[in-house]
């Protein structure tokens, strides 16, 4: 039986500091991967069993601005789409008390089984709103994209 449940939304910070950055002087590209991918799973984890859960591919994560030391970055992820198997979360990154969204992108996390292989769900996500479902949208365009 499929359970149905609603898109929540899920904010963690990191402050940038010196060990962060790379040789420009700016947050280095594969911290804020770790970071992105960690705010997906958090998204993920929070509607299924998180060892069961496993990264699958990062799609378009995207910068818009560089990010500096001292800041203070926000992580905003939601899981909006639920395949079968799979599961999209959309990350949005931002500075503290600034909307301007400066890196954005989707993860893609497969629901498996202790051998690791997936396995279903049974989940469907609710969007509730027009940018929920804009989002949706975009997350099952990209499942149904090969690689």
């Amino acid at each position: 039986m499929i359970q149905k449940k609603d898109i929540y939304t899920f904010t963690t910070y990191h402050l940038i500091k010196s060990e962060d950055l790379n040789h420009h002087g700016s947050l280095y590209a594969g911290r804020s991967a770790e970071w992105f991918v960690e705010a997906g799973f958090i998204a993920v984890a929070a509607e299924l069993n998180p060892f069961n859960i496993i990264c699958y591919k990062i799609h378009g994560m995207t910068f818009k601005s560089r990010l500096r030391l001292g800041q203070t970055v926000c992580y905003t992820s939601r899981f909006v789409y639920a395949g079968r198997t799979s599961g999209v979360a959309n990350i949005e990154v931002n500075i503290i008390n600034d909307p301007t969204v400066l890196v954005s992108g989707f993860i893609t996390f497969v629901h498996v089984n202790e051998n690791t292989q997936s396995t279903p769900h049974n989940l469907e996500m609710i969007a509730n709103n027009e940018y929920e479902q804009d989002l949706q949208n975009k997350a099952k365009e990209l499942r149904n994209q090969r690689d």
